[in-house]
């Protein structure tokens, strides 16, 4: 079990990276949602994307109950 889920977060890590590289623009979302708290003041950039991370969690888990009713 614990060596498919990381198998499956190597997958995903493999898959992002890969459109990161060849496509730069495919992750400009992140975290530029409304939600998304961003301040800057001077030198001081304080970044917390509430929203952005929520919509990640929610499509990893989708996708580990996906592939989790395969056992």
């Amino acid at each position: 079990m614990a060596a498919k889920m990381l198998m499956l977060i190597g997958a995903l890590l493999l898959l992002v990276g890969a459109l990161w590289y060849f496509f730069p623009g495919a992750l400009s979302w992140f975290g530029r949602l409304p939600g998304d708290i961003r301040y800057q003041s001077g030198n001081v950039t304080v970044f917390f994307p509430i929203v952005s991370l929520l919509i990640v969690s929610l499509l990893l888990n989708l996708l580990f109950r996906i592939f989790g009713g395969f056992k």
